[in-house]
């Protein structure tokens, strides 16, 4: 099994046509996202998927991750059995968890000291580590729990529980995608009609990104990958799936668009604002998934997996974040929370989101491409140890042994 460098899981697997950029490249840019919409009121946010749509990144990147992850182990578990499978989908959220729990105590010390600094305990309650400095040795255990998730840290607590669900899921899919779907609909619907959730710290609170709901897209995105992997068809071979989809992505962005307009302009009427406004990103709309997957479905049909844009080198850093996402992701929160700081002590002019924007994507695309360096150069002498020793002559073949057992 191939070593995983990516939070999503790398889709290493390869068919005929090789490594699928798109993965890569949609993947990379969900995290430029978070990182630009995660800055309060940050301008460059008016051009990220948020602003155009229901959905934003967050649905790119749970998607994204479930469609890799049944790449992956769904070969891992056709070739090496349902048993080596779950053991490297454990291995991979005890990585998750590590990696969480390591952003957290960066994340609050980060805070806490800028509370300090600046004297302005507005920061530690607009960013939920209140909690953490009124009572550590409570709050700490919750962190350990995945129960407290202060803001920003909330999407890879929601992962690791999918992740650790996903033995069950793959096991559907290997009898039919229907056996996994129409169950993980079940739960979706009960959530939303019953309300159910995971409870969160403090008491009465819950997680935002509630798992009984987001696993949905997650085994859609599974679903994906798995058919990819097993060379079923999903989606018919037909036109009007797509011009539904055009249809849908166009409607939203006009919605969408028209309610930006409103804020700027009361004059300019917000189209369908009382009707579906608040969409509820916690809950996982239905219109928010509609929505998604309709872009998805068009981007895929646009955007052929041969793309040779895929290979320019405009699109290179964007993969290699893509590539390299559980570390630049942990480095998004981090640089997003500093810019928020930035611009709230200092200036939040145009100039100053500007650079604070560059400067935050530049350090990502650096941390991507010194991990992908550094990993390049480490595998450099396994390969050749390997060449080598495919390389090296037979031995002769053994002596039968004589009367004193000498060779």
């Amino acid at each position: 099994m191939p070593q995983h460098d990516v939070q999503a899981e790398a889709p290493a697997s390869k068919t005929g046509r090789g490594r699928d950029l798109r993965l890569d490249f949609f993947r990379g840019l969900a995290l430029f996202f978070i990182f630009i919409d995660h800055i309060p009121d940050n301008t460059l946010s008016y051009f990220t998927l948020t602003s155009v749509g229901f959905s934003d990144a967050a649905e790119v990147f749970i998607f994204i991750s479930g469609y890799t992850a049944a790449m992956v182990y769904g070969r891992t578990m056709l070739r090496q059995g349902t048993l080596f499978a779950a053991a490297q989908i454990y291995r991979r959220v005890w990585q998750l968890y590590v990696a969480h729990i390591f952003l957290f105590m960066i994340f609050t010390a980060e805070v806490s000291y800028t509370v300090w600094t600046f004297n302005n305990p507005m920061y530690s309650d607009e960013l939920r580590v209140g909690d953490f400095l009124a009572q550590p040795h409570i709050a700490i255990i919750k962190a350990l729990l995945l129960q407290f998730q202060p803001t920003f840290l909330d999407i890879l607590p929601l992962y690791i529980v999918l992740l650790a669900t996903f033995p069950i899921v793959l096991l559907l899919l290997r009898q039919n995608l229907l056996a996994a779907l129409l169950p993980s609909l079940a739960l979706y619907v009960a959530a939303h009609l019953f309300g159910l959730a995971l409870s969160a710290y403090p008491q009465d609170h819950v997680w935002y990104f509630n798992p009984l709901a987001w696993q949905l897209l997650f085994a859609l995105g599974a679903a994906f990958g798995f058919a990819r992997v097993t060379d079923r068809p999903v989606l018919p071979a037909a036109a009007w799936p797509m011009a539904v989809a055009a249809a849908i992505v166009l409607a939203s962005f006009v919605v969408k668009l028209s309610w930006t307009l409103h804020g700027l302009s009361d004059s300019i009427p917000a189209l369908f604002l009382k009707q579906i406004w608040p969409i509820n990103k916690s809950n996982l709309a239905p219109v928010r998934i509609v929505h998604f997957l309709a872009l998805a479905a068009l981007v895929a049909y646009l955007v052929p997996a041969e793309s040779k844009f895929l290979r320019q080198g405009f699109a290179r850093p964007i993969i290699l974040c893509g590539q390299q996402s559980l570390q630049v992701f942990c480095l998004s929160i981090l640089l997003s929370v500093l810019s928020h700081f930035v611009l709230s002590e200092w200036s939040d002019g145009l100039a100053m989101q500007a650079a604070v924007n560059i400067a935050g994507m530049a350090l990502m695309i650096g941390t991507a491409a010194l991990i992908t360096w550094y990993r390049e150069m480490d595998r450099g002498p396994a390969r050749a140890a390997a060449a080598m020793a495919s390389a090296k002559p037979e031995p002769p073949p053994a002596q039968a042994a004589g009367p004193l057992g000498s060779r």
